[in-house]
């Protein structure tokens, strides 16, 4: 069962094919200032380093944009795609530090097309401790700048 998302009823989204082709038009571009408009105030992110879900724009703006940083270099692909009615499942693949990450980009929009849940799975473990050390970087930078 999905996290509960509060204040947020979802639906099938207007044109899910737009909504797609505008998140590959942002990582392709890494112009945060569109995720930031992009997120519902009450987006949420999962990952599988992070025990409990995170809350709220802010949070899921830091984890994406951190994300994108360590994991949104030029090798970064996506290799594959799934679709229901409100969400779609990304598979990538990068190279990071020398290691073949391979992963999932889980993303839900609500009635109004703004991001309202995130979640991102990663394999193998290898990739999974390397992007949580690189990861926790990269959010030490964030809060310190």
């Amino acid at each position: 069962m999905l996290p509960e998302t509060k204040g947020v009823h979802v639906r099938a989204v207007p044109n899910l094919d737009w909504l797609v082709a505008k998140w590959r038009a942002y990582v392709a571009s890494h112009d945060h200032a569109i995720l930031w408009d992009w997120l519902h105030k009450d987006s949420v992110f999962e990952s599988p380093v992070v025990h409990t879900p995170q809350r709220g724009r802010e949070i899921v703006f830091r984890y994406l944009t951190s994300a994108d940083q360590v994991l949104g270099g030029p090798g970064f692909t996506y290799v594959g795609e799934w679709r229901n009615a409100d969400s779609v499942v990304l598979e990538f693949a990068n190279v990071v530090e020398g290691l073949v990450v391979n992963g999932v980009d889980m993303i839900r929009f609500d009635a109004e097309g703004k991001i309202i849940h995130f979640k991102v799975m990663v394999r193998p473990l290898k990739a999974i401790n390397l992007l949580h050390r690189l990861m926790a970087e990269q959010l030490s930078k964030l809060a310190a700048g």
